[in-house]
């Protein structure tokens, strides 16, 4: 599976989890929103952007209400305006056990 896709002047990336780079999931919901973010970030720099980039951003959570003030705390750290355009969606489960967040994004290139 590819981290991103460039398609003309956008690559669409694949949605990240907050399991670290050793792929450990940590159970604190704050550590692996950072974590999502933090790889979101490393397929940016691979690409020479950076989080200004970003023109299209879906959050899955696990909790969104619960989380959701933490969430946008963490996400201010990293996107900043323009902000891209946001959705986020609750859902009841994901594929890896006791992950609370997946954020997929598209960026422009140009």
């Amino acid at each position: 599976m590819s981290p991103g896709l460039q398609s003309g002047n956008h690559i669409f990336f694949t949605g990240f989890t907050g399991a670290n780079a050793n792929g450990d999931l940590p159970s604190d919901p704050e550590a692996q929103m950072r974590n999502a973010f933090e790889k979101v970030g490393l397929v940016l720099k691979e690409a020479n952007l950076d989080f200004g980039a970003l023109v299209e951003m879906t959050t899955y959570h696990i909790g969104l209400r619960d989380h959701l003030e933490v969430f946008k705390s963490i996400r201010s750290e990293y996107v900043q305006e323009p902000y891209p355009a946001w959705t986020a969606i609750e859902v009841s489960g994901f594929v890896r056990e006791g992950a609370i967040i997946e954020i997929r994004v598209i960026a422009r290139t140009e």
